[in-house]
């Protein structure tokens, strides 16, 4: 855990048997209704999970991605509802998660039982953006935090300009994207290095048009040849 990260401590019921066992998650906490998280209820749950898979010996490593990463990075203060897993840490790099380990999706269960987040909190979310490739040296821009026997890989801001960019293009300048774009601050270079990035995923005419589109709503015009 970094230094100066708040920390919330659940408080433990009694086990009713077996003293000294793990026993179920869900019966050693109080349950409290939630359906958002604010950073630091984010960051609980993200500890807590982590210490469950301390008990367990099982240790992982996420790439994460969305309104979270901004989250935890201090980029926004708006709550997010879940956590979008993009990646798993992989030897060389990340692979890709088109779902969740067993291990990490019963245990994100529990902690969401526990905690009133629900049983999606902790999902794959946008996994197919490594289906042509993350922005290039991405892995080593990351910001890594420790939560117990959890590595959560956090995007650089230049990395979640765009991912926030393509997000907007198919969601729209109403859509929280927008938001999170301009509270990342992106300069009209990084847009437009950003835009070079979506266009491998999507080399579409009509893509392309929503594009240029989004980036003269952020007030940057470009023509296609610049992109």
């Amino acid at each position: 855990m970094l230094a100066g990260t708040k920390r919330t401590r659940l408080r433990f019921r009694k086990p009713a048997s077996s003293p000294g066992r793990a026993g179920d998650l869900h019966s050693r906490f109080e349950h409290v209704t939630v359906l958002i998280m604010e950073r630091d209820r984010l960051e609980e749950a993200l500890a807590t999970l982590g210490e469950l898979l301390a008990e367990r010996d099982q240790a992982v490593g996420v790439l994460v991605v969305g309104g979270s990463s901004l989250l935890l990075l201090g980029f926004i203060e708006r709550p997010t509802a879940d956590v979008d897993v993009v990646g798993l840490v992989a030897p060389a790099g990340y692979r890709q998660a088109t779902r969740l380990p067993e291990f990490l999706s019963e245990a994100a269960t529990e902690v969401g039982a526990a905690l009133g987040l629900g049983s999606q909190w902790l999902n794959t979310g946008p996994a197919g953006l490594l289906d042509f490739g993350l922005p290039r040296g991405l892995e080593e821009r990351v910001t890594i935090r420790e939560f117990g026997a959890l590595q959560v890989h956090l995007p650089a801001r230049e990395d979640l300009i765009c991912f926030k960019l393509y997000a907007l293009v198919d969601q729209g300048p109403r859509s929280k994207h927008m938001t999170d774009l301009l509270a990342l601050k992106p300069t009209s270079d990084e847009l437009i290095e950003a835009a070079r990035w979506t266009r491998t995923h999507d080399p579409s005419v009509g893509f392309l048009g929503e594009l240029r589109g989004a980036l003269a709503h952020l007030g940057v015009e470009v023509s296609n040849v610049d992109l």
